[in-house]
């Protein structure tokens, strides 16, 4: 597998001097108005009262802030990655550092893939810590959010001040969710020119091990974005496997199964790996998803919709 690379034949947008990531394309999309807004949040459950900087800048601008704002973070932090989701129940899959790491290390993971982070319009990233509590992430839309104690508002205010940046009524306008065409479309930003380029996935995948990250959901509770419960889903997972027989020979295995939870479909799949395919060992989920019934493969075409038990309903796998 080799190091990403962005592409190279897609042009940036730019409005009325707003410079846009490569992966966000605009329609009728309007120039947003560079500058922050500024929320007030009162603590609650013994949290610290904080301010919420949400910051709007030219794509040219924003390397050289977020790189002031980084300089806010404590000595360990929590790294953090949004990313679009292709489970069928919810839209955006976060996940969080299962612990702290120290501020280095994120730092120099960071920057191995903040080229991709500053343009791609589907994944956000960044981190927070506890003590004190400070939050500094960038968004899908490349947006700013940095969130501090009451008590660094005006260190905050001044690194902002330095960069030419005001607080603004908004920034990008209201009404653009109401607008009865899409304003923006997004873009593929990474080069795939064949099965050694890296996608979206192998870099989620990366970022995964590199921050020990985990899926921000509850492993045993099967809920949609509502919270309303779901019981037994079809799920299609990606599994990493290693045959123990060729030396570390690896594949990928396909599985479609139902379950109840994540939980459950970690260990369906791991049981049916062991017991069916004794000379492969499971090392863990590439991707895992929820699937819509009617998007079944033709394969399960048969599957009935109300199902009971949990079971592994089909797999393949790819070696390489």
């Amino acid at each position: 597998m080799r190091d990403y690379e962005l592409r190279r034949d897609i042009e940036r947008s730019e409005v009325e001097g707003y410079k846009f990531p490569l992966g966000i394309e605009p329609i009728s999309l309007p120039a947003p108005k560079q500058g922050y807004t500024l929320e007030y949040t009162p603590g609650e459950d013994g949290d610290p009262d904080t301010y919420a900087f949400h910051i709007v800048l030219s794509h040219d601008r924003l390397s050289a802030v977020l790189a002031d704002a980084f300089a806010l973070l404590p000595e360990d932090v929590v790294p953090i990655v949004e990313i679009g989701s292709r489970d069928a129940y919810r839209a955006l899959d976060v996940y969080l550092g299962a612990e702290e790491v120290p501020v280095n290390e994120f730092l120099n993971i960071w920057k191995r893939f903040e080229p991709l982070l500053l343009e791609d319009g589907s994944i956000g990233a960044g981190a927070n810590a506890e003590q004190p509590f400070i939050e500094v992430f960038l968004d899908t839309w490349k947006g700013l959010l940095i969130n501090v104690p009451i008590a660094m508002r005006r260190e905050v205010e001044g690194i902002l001040a330095r960069h030419g940046l005001r607080e603004v009524l908004e920034t990008w306008p209201h009404d653009l969710d109401h607008s009865p065409d899409p304003p923006s479309q997004l873009r593929e930003v990474l080069r795939t020119d064949d099965d050694q380029s890296p996608d979206l996935d192998e870099i989620l995948l990366q970022l995964r091990e590199a921050w020990g990250l985990e899926l921000d959901v509850d492993p045993e509770v099967n809920v949609d974005e509502s919270g309303r419960r779901l019981g037994m889903v079809l799920w299609h997972a990606i599994v990493l496997a290693v045959r123990e027989d060729r030396r570390g020979k690896g594949g990928y295995v396909t599985v479609w199964a139902t379950a109840g939870s994540l939980s459950e479909m970690e260990r369906l799949v791991n049981d049916h790996v062991e017991k069916h395919m004794p000379q492969w060992s499971f090392e863990g989920f590439f991707s895992v998803d929820r699937v819509a019934f009617d998007e079944r493969p033709e394969e399960l075409s048969d599957l009935m919709l109300r199902r009971l038990k949990a079971e592994v309903h089909m797999t393949a796998i790819d070696e390489w």
